[in-house]
């Protein structure tokens, strides 16, 4: 059976835009590289159930959110002064698309119209205090995704927030919570258990995950947990990355640019807990997404600095990876979208 994945690339060095790969789940093979359209560093990707794509765009200098139908025929861009986001999400419910836009601290919400473009419908700017590390200068909004209640959760690489927001049926935001993490943290992105009640944090500055509890009622999260992503005698650097939670809940995979590796946690029933059981080197440089297939019997890493993807078999008993093919040729690769 072939599974098809959307890739998202800078276009720094050899890639042309966002490419199209498939998975051969029966010989367990990625195969069939293809640029689906150009596009200036489409760096994070989409797909809504109505099968339109949105990707992050450059446009003469202008940075925002592109619009394409399911066959890559280009929509729209929606565009404004200065660097481009580096998260985009669909609500479905409400047929929106959120931003973030981690050089401005902005949060941006656009509209999905009839025909799949989009139209501005929201921004917000950060402006609380930053920490204390060297790349917190000022607040990076790094991620912006719905809540299980269909909420609006923001990272905030900068400011060590994470922000809960209501969202309008004409999506305008309204903020209700923030979550201050610990100084230095750098939350960069959230996964939720499936029981809704959890979710994880990964620190992308100081390499760890926060298991944090979720009250829906009020839209807040309270620490549970904290553990790093990497040994203690790893003193070089490490930025954390990507992080997913598998289909069953008992497994969370998390990965390190730098030591350049895929954490692999147990989860507790309860998912309070997690538990390292492993650390898989991802066979190249600065893996910075990496995703599961639909079955959780796959995932797919993404290293952006050596342009290549590996494969791995995930063991659905006892949550552990095992590497199946490396050196697949993604130039530049930074975002592993697989189609639902």
């Amino acid at each position: 059976m072939l599974e098809n994945l959307l890739l998202g690339t800078y276009t720094r060095r050899v890639s042309e835009g966002l490419y199209t790969i498939a998975l051969d789940t029966d010989k367990g093979e990625l195969q069939n590289l293809a640029l689906a359209t150009k596009e200036d560093s489409p760096t994070y990707v989409t797909r809504s159930q109505a099968g339109n794509v949105y990707t992050i765009t450059s446009i003469d200098g202008k940075g925002g959110a592109s619009a394409y139908t399911p066959e890559f025929t280009f929509l729209n861009a929606v565009t404004e002064e200065g660097a481009p986001l580096c998260y985009v999400a669909v609500d479905e419910t409400r047929q929106l698309v959120y931003g973030a836009n981690y050089h401005k601290g902005e949060v941006n919400v656009y509209r999905i119209l009839d025909n799949g473009s989009l139209e501005a419908a929201d921004s917000v700017y950060h402006t609380e205090a930053t920490g204390p590390h060297e790349n917190q200068d000022k607040p990076h909004v790094h991620y912006t995704d719905l809540t299980p209640d269909n909420r609006l959760v923001v990272c905030d690489l900068g400011t060590d927030g994470v922000y809960t927001y209501d969202v309008s049926a004409e999506g305008k935001l309204t903020q209700v919570a923030i979550y201050q993490a610990e100084p230095g943290t750098g939350p960069r992105h959230l996964v939720f258990h499936p029981n809704g009640k959890i979710a994880y944090l990964f620190g992308e500055l100081d390499s760890t995950v926060t298991v944090l509890a979720y009250n829906a009622a009020e839209g807040t999260f309270t620490k549970l947990q904290k553990l790093s992503t990497i040994p203690a005698e790893h003193t070089e650097f490490n930025g954390g990355a990507a992080i997913r939670v598998s289909n069953d809940g008992r497994f969370l995979y998390a990965s390190n640019r730098g030591h350049d590796s895929i954490a692999v946690y147990e989860i507790n029933a309860s998912g309070e807990e997690i538990a390292l059981i492993q650390l898989i080197s991802t066979e190249g440089e600065i893996p910075r997404d990496f995703s599961l297939n639909g079955s959780n019997e796959f995932l797919v890493c993404a290293n952006q600095n050596t342009d290549n993807l590996t494969l791995y078999r995930r063991n659905a008993e006892d949550g552990t990876l095992t590497m199946i093919q490396k050196d697949v040729f993604a130039p530049e690769c930074v975002c592993v979208y697989f189609e639902k």
